[in-house]
């Protein structure tokens, strides 16, 4: 699946210094890219929690960060379940086009969905993201447990040290892997269903990315 989503509309103003000036070792400010639009373009799609055209980029008219929705991302075990749904993955890979003279990290991340988790199940949802080539990845790991039945949210923020920048100059796709897992635990997987999903037929479900900006010398 490939399409360009482009975003109008003009950028915001500096975001302002991150420390005082008292600090000698300073971090640069977080800016926004001027007038011109971010473009993201999905080059590959792959895994068994997003088929081709199951899932959707977006990105917001303030160009601070983008979204990611699932339409048929869910994970199972149990009655109903085959020995392979236990473990769902996707495997983005996105070429992200920003303003000339600025490049960008991602400051944190937003990942929702639901679970219904039996009594001593187990439910995994782990992302990790990195740009192409690069050894550096961002990668967090998030466990729920059962009795749950309810909506879900996870929020990942990366402090300053912790942003992973695009070398200014270089074109290098932006790829993002997720994964979802539900394991039986001490729960009867042949007389009860558990599950995970982030995935969302109605759009309100989505995984959301904000963007850190910087100007390249």
């Amino acid at each position: 699946m490939s399409r360009a989503l482009l975003v109008g509309g003009a950028a915001a103003a500096m975001m302002g210094s991150l420390l005082s000036a008292q600090s000698a070792s300073a971090a640069p400010a977080l800016a926004t890219p001027g007038p011109n639009k971010v473009t993201i373009e999905v080059a590959t799609v792959n895994g068994s929690g997003c088929r081709p055209g199951s899932a959707a980029v977006a990105v917001s008219e303030d160009n601070t960060a983008f979204t990611v929705t699932y339409s048929e991302y869910l994970a199972k075990v149990g009655v109903g379940a085959t020995p392979t749904d236990f473990r769902k993955n996707c495997q983005l890979s996105l070429i992200v086009h920003v303003p000339q003279g600025f490049t960008y990290a991602i400051s944190s991340t937003d990942y929702r969905g639901f679970a219904s988790l039996q009594n001593g199940a187990i439910g995994t949802q782990k992302a990790s993201y990195y740009f192409q080539g690069s050894p550096d990845t961002a990668s967090r790991t998030h466990t729920f447990r059962g009795p749950l039945a309810d909506n879900w949210q996870v929020t990942n923020v990366n402090t300053w040290p912790q942003l992973v920048w695009k070398n200014c100059g270089e074109n290098r796709n932006f790829n993002i892997n997720t994964e979802l897992r539900v394991n039986a635990g001490t729960s009867d997987p042949r007389t009860t269903t558990s599950i995970m999903a982030m995935d969302s037929t109605d759009g309100v479900i989505k995984s959301e990315y904000r963007f850190a900006w910087k100007t390249c010398p």
